[in-house]
């Protein structure tokens, strides 16, 4: 059974740094890219940062450039998500999610709450 599970979110102030993980289990995700979504209250699903393991390419989206950074770990089977430099705005639940590069078959992780306050 797949699963991935976050963690790393909780509570910071404007400016501080956070770390997510992302483990995922049931199968090799070596051929995935993994990635990292966000949902704020009352808002869509927005792309944050994803990487492939063995192309080692990572994207972001604008709000994270400059100040998050992907990486994977594990022969590609965890990911991490450093954010620096957090601003309120980046309150919201956190999803990890991967994605086969083969058969475009994904899974989402249940998220993790991450809240920035002023």
């Amino acid at each position: 059974q797949v699963q991935l599970v976050e963690s790393g979110g909780g509570l910071v102030q404007a400016g501080g740094s956070l770390r997510l993980s992302c483990a995922a289990s049931g199968r090799t995700f070596s051929s995935y890219a993994m990635a990292w979504f966000r949902q704020a209250p009352g808002k869509e699903r927005e792309f944050v940062a994803a990487s492939t393991w063995r192309r080692r390419t990572t994207y972001y989206g604008n709000s994270a450039k400059g100040r998050f950074t992907i990486s994977r770990d594990n022969g590609g089977d965890t990911a991490a998500l450093q954010m620096d430099n957090l601003k309120p705005d980046d309150t919201g639940v956190y999803y990890c999610h991967a994605e086969s590069l083969a058969t475009l078959v994904d899974f989402w992780g249940p998220g993790t709450q991450v809240t920035v306050s002023s």
